[in-house]
């Protein structure tokens, strides 16, 4: 079975809505979670005023590229934009606690004993 190619989109309505820029913001990686501060004002490009009402709630990049048929790299370029005006805020997720900030193993044990003696 051959695979069908990736939909990348029409080269030239990418060129439309990133204003021919082709440089995404690095902030942005395919997790980033992306809130709207503010609604869509009229006149404004019809993808940034998509991009604002999906993300009335946390939605990550991923989610908004799959939602308006975007390749990541155009949406990054977008959310660069709204950022750069106050129109939303990102919150990228936490890295995973080290080892060395864990609990000791020897701890652990002693409470795991303390409650099986409860």
């Amino acid at each position: 079975m051959m695979r069908k190619p990736v939909d990348t989109g029409d080269p030239d309505r990418l060129y439309t809505v990133t204003g021919g820029r082709s440089r995404a913001d690095d902030s942005f990686d395919l997790v980033t979670l992306v809130v709207s501060e503010s609604a869509p004002v009229p006149g404004m490009q019809s993808e940034h005023a998509r991009i604002l009402e999906l993300c009335r709630h946390p939605t990550a990049v991923v989610e908004i590229a799959a939602e308006l048929g975007l390749p990541v790299t155009v949406v990054r370029i977008l959310l660069g934009d709204l950022q750069d005006t106050g129109r939303i805020t990102a919150r990228h997720p936490r890295a995973a606690p080290s080892v060395a900030s864990m609990p000791d193993s020897a701890l652990l044990q002693e409470v795991l004993h303390g409650l099986r003696n409860l």
